[in-house]
């Protein structure tokens, strides 16, 4: 993909390597859909976010201009092959998609064997406020390129569907947004003061959250909780959705884990691309 002086490509990413599985998730070895990159410009780069070169992985179909903008959260094991992939299924559909590395200046997630100590090191180190700007810088990367901020939404899962919730309520020029299993509450710390349940009411553009019936991680009473805060919210608080699958536990969209879900994952993607579309977020 053309570079500039914000843009350089970078030899190799994490989302390099197919069938990568986390080091925190052993029992996972392959991802069971792949997205080939035929009609696509694709492939690492990074993006500077001040004086930070932040590593990303973008995927767009060649030869269209001025596409639709899908930012793409990953989870806490960063970017890698599960999320690029992600980024070329919005490609194939028309979209200019972009995953950022938000845990690059923290740490490699890739490095733990342990989940606890990658939240430890890691997760938890990643100020919210830092995130925001670096989606930021993404959005803007891509408009520079041909991707049209009319047209711009943002998904995510896990650590990243929490992420959706806050970019939500962060940019104004947001569309719609699709968390997928992103948590909704917990204990505010300095670096993350505010959770979803606390900004609900302030959405600039309505999301559509997925949840899975069984997560142990994100109980019911939580999903009941923000869909009373967003019924007194702001319009787009009050046009959000929520979605459970009464058998799916956490982290059902992601076919390199054990928990995937064919079924609830691909209703869930139908769904994701039929909200964007009907929030004016498509080719």
């Amino acid at each position: 993909m053309p570079g500039s002086d914000d843009s350089q490509r970078t030899p190799s990413t994490r989302a390099s390597a197919p069938g990568f599985a986390p080091a925190a998730e052993p029992t996972a070895n392959q991802t069971v859909v792949h997205t080939d990159e035929q009609g696509l410009d694709c492939g690492p780069l990074s993006i500077l976010v001040g004086h930070f070169a932040m590593p990303a992985y973008c995927a767009r179909p060649q030869g269209v201009a001025e596409c639709p903008i899908m930012l793409v959260v990953s989870e806490i094991f960063g970017l890698h092959e599960h999320i690029a992939d992600v980024a070329r299924r919005f490609a194939k559909r028309g979209f200019l998609a972009i995953a950022p590395d938000l845990f690059a200046r923290q740490g490699d997630p890739l490095a733990y064997t342990a989940i606890d100590k990658l939240v430890a090191d890691v997760v938890e180190k990643v100020p919210d406020a830092q995130v925001m700007r670096d989606l930021d810088a993404a959005v803007h990367w891509a408009s520079s390129r041909g991707g049209d901020t009319r047209r711009l939404g943002v998904t995510g899962f896990c650590w990243g569907g929490r992420i959706t919730w806050l970019y939500a309520a962060h940019q104004p020029r947001l569309r719609a947004g699709v968390a997928w299993y992103g948590k909704l509450r917990m204990p505010p710390t300095k670096l993350k003061p505010r959770h979803p349940v606390d900004i609900a009411a302030e959405l600039h553009a309505p999301v559509l959250g997925l949840y899975g019936g069984l997560d142990q991680s994100i109980p019911m009473e939580a999903v009941e909780a923000m869909r009373s805060e967003l019924s007194r919210g702001s319009p787009a608080a009050k046009e959000s959705r929520l979605v459970v699958y009464p058998d799916a536990g956490h982290a059902f969209h992601a076919d390199y884990r054990p928990s995937y879900r064919a079924a609830d994952a691909q209703d869930g993607w139908e769904r994701c691309l039929e909200w964007f579309a009907r929030h004016g977020v498509a080719p």
